[in-house]
């Protein structure tokens, strides 16, 4: 038995348990918890009560001095009608509820679990079905095996890893099948959360806690899935789950109960003892009755009842236990240490747990390096994405089409001031184009949303390992669509300045994408809803456009919105292509009588117009004729206001954009996702 150093992580078949050798007794764990209580804050009456009148706001008891023990080898169950606590109590034990607003104590083999420890020898399956849609099963298990083993397990034995498991889920015939989605046929519901449970127990944990693996399940699937949980159990790790009205079937491999009303234990034992507790209850179970759902059935009649209708039940649960209280063998527990260095020296893969020591700083947070975890999260994102390339394609024909559209309406533009009028108006157009077609990453964290949740709940990568990758991974397809764009409309519409400016037009226009991917990507870490997300992108993008200079020159702004023209996304990229267009020290763009057009005296013959200009000429003291230029790009410029910044400046400061909203994303990521009750 290991008892010092870090832990050797082994996979495969113990050689030590070679044929002939006694059955070795299993690491013995007790998961004991004792008078947990928990209460939240409710409101009466709705917000602006509870904002006028503090005293609308209650307290709600979810959990009331609730106790009991969870061992390995054996499936815990927690029943209860909807509303009953089961999930609370389950969050408890995995450690989801801030220690400061728990009551009781929780313990592994003696010993307080919290913070570091915990994660590194847990897993928590949530009820829903969090998984990439186009990934293979192997897939999926594969990617969650870089995540949660370490790296000094090589690609081989991960692999091996991998294929034990599906062959423990009951997945080999579905191995190399999709998951699927409401789009894409996958594997069934039942393999599905097989699917879900492996991700989770990849690193073999000691402690499984599981919120309704069967729901949604049928009969079948669901005694599979219990099945499956079983045999987790009996290889050493501690399963506790909540199930809401087992068949039959399941209710006999279950191994204990713990049955609540309110928050309140009524019934507390195994499956086999509910006929004789509920027959000294007054209540007899009719033989050919399930039990479980004779229980619940029982209880949520007492519940009607009145508000505090299954107190006589706790209290003959109490007295019952008391009374018909079995001896057990009494099987003494390892220091929580030595039993977790036992554990892996069997085989199991608890990632990143020492052996020594009890201090939570000795354990190391993350099974791997930032760059392995940006590596992986990229790949695994790749490979999903690549299965659905009709999703880059609609955006690669919304852009071209958007680009043709521009290009055969601005066509072949001259250079007289109606030119240049036209060219504002497809600058502006173009450019905040760029922003909206954005919001087609608006759903990519919103659905992704969860499954980080799960995966960073347990340490899988790191947060900022996440948005880096996210990053990396959405800018190549940014600089097709800018390229394609470009080629649409740059030499359609007639801009100038050669190859030098057809470079900077690109560059502009990637940098408006990457500051448009930036901006819609923080607004999706704030804004859990997608229609909700879309109405706020499309509002906050019409102020930019608003304010970036196109609608009012930045000199008529009134002084108390000065602020929103310098933070609009608009403004530097319309700003930059202005200045590139019109940068020109030689180009003219009116010329002799063009300097008229949009006055009274463009309606007038050419010959009032010419004399017109003349005596403009006289009082100016210079020649003026047909030919004489009157308007520079210089002047353009100044007209719109556009002097402030240089169009490089304006280049690096929407790139900028890009970065400034992704480190706001890390943020909000850092601060909103703690995923803990409180």
């Amino acid at each position: 038995m290991a008892t010092s150093g870090h832990i050797v992580v082994d996979v495969g078949t113990d050689e030590d348990a070679s044929a002939g050798q006694p059955p070795v007794a299993p690491v013995p764990y007790r998961l004991s918890f004792a008078d947990l209580s928990y209460s939240v804050r409710t409101t009466n009456g709705g917000m602006l009560t509870s904002l006028l009148r503090s005293r609308a706001r209650e307290t709600k008891l979810l959990l009331d001095g609730v106790s009991g023990e969870a061992r390995e080898g054996e499936l815990f169950a927690v029943m209860g009608a909807s509303g009953s606590g089961k999930s609370t109590l389950v969050d408890a034990l995995a450690g989801r509820i801030a220690r400061e607003s728990l009551q009781g104590s929780v313990t592994l083999n003696g010993e307080t679990l919290h913070g570091r420890r915990l994660r590194a020898i847990s897993a928590y399956v949530m009820q829903d079905d969090l998984l990439y849609p186009m990934l293979t099963v192997r897939e999926t298990l594969l990617f969650a095996a870089e995540f949660r083993l370490p790296r000094a397990l090589s690609p081989a034995r991960k692999r091996e890893r991998v294929d034990a498991l599906i062959g423990q889920l009951g997945l080999t015939n579905a191995a190399d099948t999709v998951i699927g989605d409401e789009g894409h046929r996958g594997v069934s519901g039942g393999e599905r959360r097989r699917v879900s449970i492996g991700t989770d127990i990849i690193h073999d944990p000691i402690l499984l806690f599981l919120d309704e693996p069967t729901s949604g399940l049928d009969s079948a699937s669901a005694f599979m899935v219990v099945q499956v949980l079983r045999d987790i159990a009996r290889s050493g790790s501690v399963v506790v789950m909540t199930i809401h009205q087992p068949s039959a079937r399941i209710l006999a491999i279950l191994g204990r109960l713990l049955l609540l009303s309110r928050g309140r234990t009524v019934y507390a034992g195994t499956p086999a003892d509910l006929v004789p507790f509920f027959s000294e209850f007054g209540k007899p179970i009719p033989h050919n009755e399930n039990p479980a759902e004779f229980a619940l059935d029982t209880i949520k009649e007492l519940e009607g009842q009145a508000p505090d209708g299954t107190a006589q039940l706790a209290g003959f649960n109490a007295r019952w236990q008391a009374d018909h209280m079995i001896m057990e063998e009494n099987v003494a527990t390892m220091p929580l240490e030595l039993a977790i260095a036992e554990s892996v020296h069997r085989g199991k893969l608890v990632a990143g747990s020492e052996t020594s020591g009890t201090s939570s700083s000795s354990v190391p947070t993350f099974a791997n390096p930032l760059s392995v975890e940006v590596w992986v999260l990229m790949k695994r994102s790749f490979t999903n994405t690549r299965r659905m390339p009709e999703l880059f394609a609609m955006r690669l024909g919304t852009i071209m089409v958007t680009g043709f559209i521009l290009a055969t309406i601005f066509l072949r533009l001259d250079d007289t001031p109606k030119g240049v009028q036209e060219r504002l108006g497809f600058f502006a157009m173009g450019m905040s184009t760029m922003f909206y077609v954005c919001a087609d990453a608006l759903p990519v964290f919103v659905q992704e949303r969860h499954i980080y949740l799960r995966e960073t709940a347990h340490n899988a990568y790191r947060r900022i390992s996440y948005v880096i990758s996210n990053a990396l991974v959405s800018f190549p397809p940014l600089v097709i669509l800018s390229l394609a764009f470009a080629v649409t409309t740059f030499f359609a519409v007639g801009l100038a300045g050669g190859g030098s400016s057809f470079l900077f037009f690109v560059l502009i226009i990637l940098a408006s994408l990457w500051a448009g991917s930036g901006f819609v990507t923080f607004l999706s870490a704030v804004v859990p809803h997608v229609m909700l997300g879309y109405t706020v992108v499309v509002a906050i993008l019409a102020y930019f456009l608003l304010f970036s200079g196109f609608f009012i020159n930045r000199d008529r702004i009134p002084v108390y919105w000065i602020w929103f023209h310098y933070m609009s996304l608009v403004k530097y990229p319309y700003q930059a292509v202005l200045q590139n267009e019109f940068g020109g020290a030689t180009r003219c763009f009116a010329r002799g009588i063009e300097i008229f057009y949009g006055t009274p005296i463009a309606g007038m013959s050419e010959a009032v117009k010419m004399r017109v200009l003349g005596a403009i000429g006289t009082t100016l003291g210079t020649s003026m004729t047909a030919s004489t230029c009157v308007v520079t790009g210089a002047d353009v410029l100044a007209q719109q206001a556009v002097t402030d910044l240089g169009k490089w400046m304006c280049l690096l400061v929407t790139a900028a954009f890009g970065f400034f909203f992704r480190a706001l994303f890390y943020v909000v990521l850092l601060l909103g996702s703690k995923n803990k009750r409180r």
